[in-house]
């Protein structure tokens, strides 16, 4: 390479200490002042931080952010795997799971009360109506007898409208009298002279909710003896009489011992219902009446 020549043809040719040596000061090396002492020799310098040869420059982001060039190791094929930092703060481990432990127990007790609600639904539904205790369940208007231990007594103010004596309207001889005690009635007073053909008490009952199957029970006193009655409801006559027997086991004439009640099966509508207790030819009318009331459903007890 000559003086006047176009300096190192590559960057390897280019010698940036030419200048001190006596060939390159024959070849007119000078020291450096732009380039590296060759006469038109190639401009390698570069600003700190720019492009070096053969190499990619590095774009600049904006503050705190990575460059668009950076990649993580680990998201390079072959890379380190990433290393999950532990839940938690403080660097501390993890205490026992106490919500984990309420949820479970809480599970347990409700799985107690559960298994305590079926055995005994299982339980109720294993035991018979006693409606129908005896197989096919009676015919509306049918009659039942009473066990001999039912008490006298009416029951105490319950869902369905019930009446004393005094409110029944009386026909064909009936009437009321208040001389033999024992009657539950209000004041004492039942209804009596209704071993007469023909007579009949009847009740006008209000305030039915629904048409259904319900049970009339009839509060009557009779003198030691049994005795039946005819049964009507809204002008339908039963085809079962009314059993009016001596379940106070009364000695014979003793009507103030023989106050006891019985009960009928029968439909109703809703809203208005007339019920009629008659003394029919066939029946054994020599009782007393002092109370009727009524049940929802066919049932023994009321």
């Amino acid at each position: 390479m000559t003086p006047g020549n176009s300096g190192a043809s590559t960057p390897e040719d280019d010698d940036p200490f030419g200048y001190l040596y006596a060939d390159g000061q024959a070849n007119g090396a000078q020291p450096p002042s732009s380039g590296y002492g060759y006469p038109n020799s190639v401009n390698r310098v570069r600003t700190v931080g720019q492009r070096q040869y053969g190499q990619v420059p590095q774009q600049q982001g904006a503050y705190g952010q990575p460059s668009a060039h950076y990649a993580a190791p680990e998201s390079l094929p072959g890379g380190a795997p990433t290393r999950q930092q532990p839940q938690g703060g403080g660097g501390r481990g993890r205490g026992p799971n106490t919500k984990g432990l309420l949820i479970g127990a809480i599970a347990v007790v409700a799985a107690v009360v559960i298994g305590i609600g079926v055995a005994m639904i299982g339980d109720d539904s294993g035991k018979k109506d006693d409606n129908q205790a005896g197989g096919t369940p009676p015919t509306a208007t049918q009659s039942t007898e009473p066990s001999a231990s039912a008490s006298s007594s009416a029951p105490s103010e319950g869902e369905l409208p019930k009446t004393d004596a005094e409110a029944l309207q009386l026909d064909g001889g009936a009437t009321k009298a208040s001389d033999i005690k024992g009657a539950q009635a209000g004041g004492g007073v039942y209804v009596t002279n209704f071993n007469n053909v023909g007579a009949s008490a009847t009740w006008t009952v209000d305030g039915i909710p629904e048409d259904g199957k319900y049970t009339v029970f009839i509060g009557y006193g009779v003198p030691g003896k049994d005795g039946t009655a005819t049964l009507t409801v809204n002008g339908a006559v039963s085809s079962t009489p009314i059993n009016l027997k001596n379940w106070a086991n009364a000695a014979e004439g003793d009507y103030e011992k023989g106050w006891t009640k019985t009960f009928n099966w029968i439909q109703l509508n809703k809203g208005t219902n007339t019920i009629k207790i008659s003394c029919e030819q066939g029946n054994q009318c020599d009782a007393n009446l002092d109370q009727l009331w009524l049940a929802k459903g066919w049932v023994k007890s009321g």
